[in-house]
């Protein structure tokens, strides 16, 4: 507008000037024209000095402003030029990029050929910063991810010490263990806890503590996980050293086995469907969010007790046992879940004659020689279903198992039925046949996440035979009179409170395990058999006996005499544990912890036949228990 103005004031300078100007230019001697309209012309226009004045300004502005424009333009050819420099610079790099990614692809070849080169990659390779960058790279390319793919496992169990070779992340992991443990009862036991061993007051035992240190603990892991184009591929294998091989020593060299704690196989859809096979903690262990596979070293999904006794606590309810897992997620919120496990039963009777077979000792090369184990008609069928609505973590499921034994209707001296023909004081094996019996339970927890980092949980499984789901192993069956089965009743609970810190987790936790009297009336021999029977003897379980004096075997010394007439079958058991852990340090390169946990536990029996002047028929066993821990976790 303001150029606007100043071209129309020249106009008008100008027109001003030409006005004022003579109309026509006579030569001498001619006759001037005498226009007729010229006397109604209008007086011509006066040029006045603020004219000029202003005529002069306006071209002084319009000279500033050409001067502005070329300015501008010389600006931005100049920009033109350092934008054509910089792009022909890049595309020289993009060229020396290209080249290089060629060589180094080539190198990652001749590696992935011959895996032994990788441990010379930093020696012989030259720009190895480039070359392993484009390793690591190489599971994470375009054509082997998809940006909304569901992630194979927890991210946590990646970490610095991830290894990725030919489309797999290798990540090797664990812990070593310095524990320690004092118990006020003495056990022959350093990790874990037997429970259901806790002996009666009048056993030495009970009147001497004990102390052990123990790395058997440790752990070793190896995680590895691959990807598809709509599936994720995983294995996970764990194992420590708290086995019970026949030379397994804490004399002179401390040699352990190795035990296999994990080992298990995943197929996770990106629909939602996931496939898991091989050992794996039970279904019925309780996960901190939906329905996944646990790693053992507290990172993923836990919601396992944070103790150090590896017993854990009393009501907590688990298993490790080879499985088949069936899985469907739906948005985070609800999964379920279906698994067929390994079965085992556990069995407590007294009294009762051989007319029963249940199982057997651990076949050579194949198991324990001196555990026994049942001979199983079918798998645990489990299944569960979590929720996870935004506040807390539920679950519901239940559990089918099925027991068998075979009975031996004439194994038993007087017995008469279907017996005829013995001679007095005779049995046989004739007319003996399988019985089968169906067993299982319910169970339900819940876990909330509480303002100032408090967690809090309770959980509860209940049912018949089902005893061994507990830390306590207490009996899944006692046995009838006439050889057939009787499933123990079964109560397993426990309530959890967690404080988490940046660097302090505190924990406590309160747990019950309950078995019930199956005992049954023995007419040939006029006495109670089975488990918890109230006719069974306690009357001995107060009374100190001598210790073993024979040196067969190198045990003189090291044999406590055995408590004559006591039974005490578990009726109850029942721990109070609080600890702490402490992270002197938790970043890339691993984390170093140290804890303490204090226990409290007793073993409650069924009542018996009492002694004269005993206090119960009802004997307790009880133990405190101090543990201590330092752990290093590789990253």
């Amino acid at each position: 507008m303001k150029r606007l103005n100043n071209a129309f004031l020249i106009v008008l300078a100008l027109a001003a000037v030409s006005a004022g100007a003579p109309a026509q230019t006579l030569q001498p001697g001619a006759v001037p024209i005498r226009r007729p309209e010229a006397a109604a012309a209008a007086p011509p226009l006066a040029t006045t000095a603020a004219d000029v004045e202003a005529l002069k300004d306006a071209v002084a502005e319009l000279r500033e402003e050409v001067q502005s424009l070329r300015d501008e333009l010389r600006r931005k050819n100049q920009v033109a030029q350092q934008a054509e420099s910089i792009s022909a610079e890049a595309a020289a790099k993009a060229n020396a990029a290209q080249a290089q990614a060629v060589q180094d692809q080539q190198a990652v070849g001749q590696l992935n050929a011959d895996p032994a080169n990788l441990r010379s990659v930093n020696s012989t390779l030259p720009n190895n910063a480039a070359l392993k960058n484009a390793a690591l790279s190489l599971q994470d390319s375009p054509q082997n991810s998809s940006a909304d793919a569901p992630q194979t496992f927890n991210k946590q169990m990646e970490g610095p010490v991830t290894l990725h070779f030919r489309g797999i992340n290798i990540t090797p992991g664990g812990y070593v263990e310095a524990a320690f443990v004092r118990h006020s009862r003495a056990l022959g036991a350093d990790l874990p806890t037997p429970f259901n061993s806790l002996t009666m007051p009048g056993s030495s035992q009970s009147q001497l503590s004990e102390f052990f240190g123990s790395a058997r603990q440790s752990k070793i892991t190896g995680f590895v996980d691959g990807r598809l184009k709509d599936v994720d591929l995983s294995g996970y294998v764990s194992a420590d050293f708290l086995s019970a091989g026949v030379t397994s020593t804490s004399t002179q060299t401390n040699s352990y086995t190795l035990r296999l704690r994990q080992a298990w196989g995943q197929a996770k859809f990106h629909n939602g469907w996931s496939f898991l096979g091989g050992q794996e903690w039970s279904l019925v262990t309780e996960n901190g969010q939906g329905i996944s596979p646990d790693d053992d070293l507290g990172r993923t999904n836990d919601a396992r007790p944070k103790t150090i006794d590896p017993s854990y606590n009393v009501g907590f309810v688990f298993a490790r046992q080879y499985g088949l897992r069936l899985t469907k997620s739906f948005s985070n919120k609800v999964a379920v879940a279906v698994a067929m496990e390994a079965p085992q039963a556990t069995l407590t009777s007294h009294g009762n004659a051989a007319n029963y077979l249940l199982g057997e000792s651990g076949a050579s090369n194949s198991y324990n020689t001196s555990a026994t184990y049942s001979f199983n008609p079918s798998p645990d069928v489990i299944a569960k279903i979590a929720f996870d609505p935004g506040f807390g973590h539920y679950e519901v499921f239940g559990l089918f198992n099925r027991f068998r034994d075979r009975v031996f209707p004439c194994g038993e001296v007087g017995t008469t039925a279907s017996c005829d023909g013995l001679a007095a004081g005779a049995t046989s094996a004739v007319g003996a046949y399988n019985a089968a019996k169906n067993g299982g339970g319910i169970g339900a927890s819940a876990r909330w996440k509480l303002p100032q980092h408090f967690v809090f949980g309770v959980k509860g499984f209940g049912g018949s035979g089902i005893g061994r789901y507990g830390p306590g192993g207490l009996p899944d069956t006692s046995i009838y009179a006439d050889g057939t089965l009787h499933l123990v009743k079964n109560l397993i609970g426990l309530s959890t409170l967690e404080w988490h810190g940046k660097k302090l987790d505190l924990y406590a936790y309160t747990g019950a395990e309950y078995a019930s009297r199956t005992a049954d009336f023995d007419p040939v021999i006029g006495k109670q058999v089975g488990y918890g029977a109230p006719g069974f003897n306690n009357s001995g379980c107060y009374s100190e006996t001598l210790p073993a004096t024979s040196t067969t075997n190198g045990t003189g010394g090291f044999d406590p005499g055995g408590l004559a007439d006591c039974t005490a079958d578990t009726r109850a058991l029942i721990e109070g544990t609080f600890g702490f852990w402490y992270h002197f340090y938790s970043g890339p390169r691993g984390r170093f912890q140290f804890g303490t946990q204090y226990s409290y536990v007793t073993r409650q029996t069924w009542s018996g036949v009492a002694p004269v002047g005993a206090p119960s028929g009802s004997p307790e066993g009880l133990d405190g228990m101090v543990f201590t821990s330092f752990r290093y976790y590789l990253p």
